[in-house]
This record gives structure tokens, sequence and C-alpha cells, in this order.
């Protein structure tokens, strides 16, 4: 039998119902400009009747309804709209994080109003000529020291400025790490949460949206897939592994390097296991750092080091106005003290290894002459040794051609006088040294008798730097070797202070038969000029000015790829970020319109409420006595 006050209690229903509506309608209005909130609904249905077929109920026809009541409150998002933003927020945030980067770099080595490290090396070769025009003259000395120390302070600016990109690279790789894990902490104690809220039946939305949102700028940051599958256990992999499953959130760790440099690398906190991404900022930054900018700064060394060695050669054999010889134009920092290169690099207190940069050999040859030799000579890479193999056709050029393309970590030339000359250029692994030559060995007879560098063919005649003493596989003595630099020579680069305490001391003439040169003698000037013309970048077969044209060229090609790829990916996310939004953004139009519905209704169920009320009071006020 059904209740007199029956009808207070449907109308009762629904002014709760459409209250609770209207307040979930404010909820989205109050949050439309929210980041990651998604709009919510409250779906309405039947109350249950009070009869259900069956049970045992009076006689009465049909099924006796008792109002509405909420359903649930669900939020409008599209799973594979998610899914897909997640997939390509890696890819934008590898651009957005190299970006910047790539651009700082393009105004570092920038050629524009005269400021270049080239338009510097250019005024430098000039003021050589014109000191081999004029030998005796006092003030073009010092015009070359001064625009020496302008190109000194050009290289030694472009490598800070590269270095403080390095650094500030690991510095962000560092705090983005930190962010990864505090993410990673976020969304495990959001899905305890939301666990908790559903297991008692309601609908955590708004934690939900948190944790999306969350995982969104997670997955800008690293590469990440989500796992929806288990409604109990939301998931996200990266590099191979579970990153978050459910309540529980792995975090990285870093460590530093033993290299040189001590940057930090990432591992898995609880293996230990180093991580490799595939995409994302945290990807972009490793790459920036030890690859992009790590090889702007070796090629700015690489110059740096063969810039030194080429003037000095010429500048210490030739005399100076005041009679001065034996001098270096730019101060050399050797690596090590000794003058065979013995170095203890384990730290045990006894020379463990040789650290030689440069060796020449005792004979002239003829660059264009058949050699009549076969073998193959080895020389340490960067993974490992190379093997240079040679014919009796080849000419000496020919070998020295396929030493320098053969992707060794040691190239070749021939110097002034002819001798073939072997040295280190930087590594490319930071296990291994710069500027140090590690392996050298010939199965055949050229770099034995004919060039005259190594004492014997074979392993046992092979020069290697694995010892201390290396240096006994050489025929030369110590003046026709170089020991290793201190790492980084851009950094260091200067003039010699005797030059710069007297110009006269800049070599202009060669001196014969053991007697300086007189003061009208230019040879020597006009031999370190001539170095602007030859391919003394022997690893590159180049020009210095080439060399740079180099440099400058793939930088800038850098730039373009950067920013348009950068473009390009966030135009397509845009284009996913408005589809979402389409869906689950909040439409004030639509609320309103909402808004207005329930407060119909709402005033409907009051009206109703008061009817009954009314009716109420007539039966029991009213009737009877």
């Amino acid at each position: 039998m059904t209740s007199t006050f029956q009808g207070i209690e449907i109308g009762k229903r629904a002014m709760v119902a459409h209250q609770q509506a209207m307040t979930t309608t404010e909820h989205n209005v109050s949050n439309m400009n929210t980041p990651g909130y998604s709009r919510q609904r409250v779906e309405l249905s039947a109350f249950e009747p009070i009869y259900l077929p069956g049970l045992e109920r009076e006689e009465t026809p049909g099924q006796i309804g008792q109002g509405v009541m909420i359903e649930r409150i669900s939020r409008l998002r599209d799973q594979l709209l998610d899914q897909q933003i997640v997939a390509h927020s890696s890819a934008e945030g590898y651009w957005n994080a190299r970006d910047p980067y790539i651009r700082q770099m393009e105004q570092v080595l920038h050629e524009v109003n005269g400021q270049s490290i080239r338009e510097g090396l250019d005024k430098f070769w000039d003021s050589w000529q014109e000191l081999a025009n004029m030998p005796a003259d006092i003030p073009a000395r010092t015009e070359l020291v001064e625009r020496g120390k302008t190109l000194v302070d050009r290289v030694e600016t472009s490598f800070k400025q590269l270095k403080g990109l390095q650094d500030m690279a690991e510095q962000d790789i560092r705090i983005t790490v930190n962010r990864v894990n505090d993410l990673s902490r976020q969304i495990a104690g959001l899905n305890k949460d939301i666990q908790r809220i559903q297991a008692q039946g309601d609908n955590p939305n708004d934690l939900m949206d948190r944790r999306d949102l969350l995982t969104d700028q997670l997955s800008a940051l690293i590469d990440v897939t989500v796992d929806r599958r288990d409604p109990d256990e939301f998931m996200i992999h990266t590099a191979g592994m579970i990153l978050v499953q459910g309540s529980l959130g792995r975090e990285f760790s870093i460590h530093q390097d033993q290299g040189e440099e001590g940057y930090s690398r990432v591992y898995w906190q609880e293996t230990g296991q180093e991580i490799r991404f595939q995409d994302g900022s945290l990807k972009a930054l490793f790459e920036l750092r030890d690859n992009t900018i790590e090889n702007e700064i070796r090629s700015l060394d690489n110059f740096t080091m063969n810039f030194i060695d080429l003037v000095n050669e010429v500048h210490r054999d030739a005399y100076g106005l005041n009679g001065a010889t034996g001098n270096d134009f730019f101060v050399e920092r050797p690596f090590v003290t000794n003058v065979d290169g013995n170095y203890d690099r384990n730290g045990d207190g006894e020379a463990d290894s040789t650290y030689i940069f440069r060796i020449n050999g005792t004979n002239a040859l003829e660059p264009n002459v058949q050699t009549g030799l076969e073998g193959v000579i080895t020389l340490s890479g960067p993974r490992g040794n190379v093997e240079v193999p040679y014919y009796p056709t080849d000419t000496v050029k020919d070998i020295i051609t396929r030493v320098n393309n053969s992707g060794a970590e040691v190239v070749a030339r021939l110097n002034r006088e002819g001798q073939l000359q072997l040295k280190g250029i930087p590594a490319e692994g930071w296990e291994n040294p710069d500027f140090v030559i590690r392996h050298v060995e010939d199965s055949g007879y050229f770099l034995e008798g004919y060039a005259g560098l190594l004492n014997a063919r074979g392993p046992e005649g092979a020069f290697d730097w694995g010892g201390a003493g290396a240096v006994a596989a050489l025929q030369g003595g110590a003046n026709d070797r170089a020991v290793a630099p201190t790492a980084h020579p851009a950094g260091w680069l200067e003039i010699n202070p005797a030059i710069l305490r007297d110009v006269s001391t800049v070599a202009a003439g060669f001196g014969q038969n053991g007697r300086p040169a007189n003061a009208g003698n230019g040879e020597a000037a006009l031999a370190v000029a001539s170095i602007r013309h030859d391919r003394v970048m022997v690893g590159k077969n180049m020009t210095f000015s080439d060399y740079f044209s180099d440099i400058t060229g793939r930088v800038g090609a850098l730039g373009e790829q950067s920013r348009d790829q950068k473009a390009s990916k966030n135009e397509t996310m845009k284009a996913l970020i408005e589809e979402r939004q389409s869906v689950a953004g909040v439409n004030i139009n639509e609320e309103l319109a909402d808004m207005i519905r329930y407060q119909h209704g709402f005033n409907a169920a009051a009206r109703f409420i008061t009817t009954i009320n009314s009716m109420l009071d007539t039966i029991i006020n009213r009737m009877g006595v």
C-alpha cells in the first residue's frame, strides 16, 4: 500500500537531484579555465519502483514509481584522444627543450657584424702577410699581436658560452629528473585515493582529472605509455619498465660519470640499471649535452689545438727582430710534464699510460710517389681499433687520405719538412682522453722503414698508450713528438707572455747555417700566412676557413630543423588539444542552458511539494469532526 506521504518523498528526491545537477553545473562553470579539468554531467535515472516483478505486492495496475535519483556524476573524456596526446606530447617536449639551446648555439657561432672567429682568423692571417712584406717593422708586429689577442678572446668567449650551455643542460637534466620523480609520486598517491573512493562506489572525477593532467606533464618529460586495461591499477611504462603501478611509484637516481666532465647519468633507483630514454625533453637534454653541444666544443678544441701546433711549428724555428728563436707564438699547456708522456692514469702512484699527441716520422716523403708497399695500418678509433689497408700502387698522399677518411681518432699529414705526422684528435667517448694517440701499428713497412716512424712492424712493434714507456716503439726522439695537451685548449689559448712583453720577439724570418735571420727576411711570416690556404684540418681535409664554414653551416641546419620540427609538433598538439576541448572542455552556453533546465526542474519539484502539503493539510486539518 502506498503512503500518504509518498508524494513529498518523490518531490524531495526531485529537488535533491536537480539541486545537485545545478551544483555540478556551477562546478563546471567555475572550473572552465582550470588546466586539465573535464566537464562533468549528472546522469539522472528513475528511482526503483515500489513493487518489483516476482515479489508479493498489492493488486494495483503497473509499477508505482518513486521519482528520480542521481545514477552517477561522470566526466566527459575521450580515452583515444588522451592516448594520442600522451604519445605526441613526448615528441613535442623533445623539440621544445631542444630549440632554445640550438638558438643559443647559433648566437654563439654566428658570423655577423665581424665578430666571428673566422673573421678574427682572417685578420690574423692578414697581419702575418703584412709582416712578411715588412719583416723589420715593429708596428706590423704590434698589429699582429693585437689581432692575435682579439682572436684568442673570441675563441675563449665561444668556448665559455658553449661550455655554459652544456653545464646548463646538465642542470636542466637534474631538475627534470627530480620533476619526473615528483610526478610519479603524485600520480601514485592519486591512484591510491582514487582506488579508495571508487571502492566506496563514488566517482573521483576531479582526482582523475588531476591524474590525467600530471600524466600529460610527465609525457612531455619522458616517453611513456599509459595502461588503463585494469580499472583498479592505473599503470605508466617508460624505458621498457613500469614507472607507476597503482599506488607504487618508482623513482630515478642520478650518479656522476667517471669521466673528466663528471656529468650525470640516470638510473633506476631500485635496480641501478641505466635508463635510455627514447623521447621527451629529458632525451633532448641528454643529446644536447653529450652530442650536439659536445660536438661543437670538440670541433672548437680541434681547431684550436691544430692552430696552436701549426703556428708554433713555424714560429719556434724562426728568429725575431731581437734575435730570439725557439719561442712558441702561443702557449702550449701539456697535460703531463714527463717528456715521454708517461702518466699515472689509475692513480696508484706509478705511471701506467703514455699520453702522446703528435708523432713525426724521421724520413722526408714525396706525396705523389708510389710507395710500392703493402700492409695494414691499425689505429685507435672511437669503438676499438680501425684498420687502414694500403697497396703498392698507392702514393703517400693516397695513404694519408685513407687514414683521414677511416674514422680513426688519429689523423695524418706531411709537415713542413715532408715528414709523416700523426696526431690525436678529440675522443668521441668520455672514457678516452682527447688528443691522445692510443694505438699505431703497421703490418707492412710503410710506418717503419719508409716513413721512419715505428721501430718495428707487426704487433710487437706497435705503439700503444696502455703502458708507460710506449715511446720506445718510435724511431724519433723527444723533438719528434709532443705530449698531450691539457683538456679544452679553446679555453686556455693565449699568446706567449714573452711576445706580449716584447713584440720584437715575434719571428718573421728563418736563419741560415745556424745564424739568425736578417731583418729583411720574412720567410717565416709568409710560411705562417700560407697556413691560411693549406688543408690543415686533416681529419676533414679542409682549410681553417672551410672548417668554420662547415661548423656554421651545420649549426644553421640544426637551427632550421629545430624551428620546423617545433612548429610542426606544436601545431599537431594544438589540434589534438582543441579536439579534446571540444569533448571535455566547458562550454558556457551549454552550461547556462543546463542551469536553466535544472532550475525549472527544481522549481517544479518545489511547487509539487507545496501542492502535496496543501493536500495533506486538507486531509489532516479539514476532514473528520
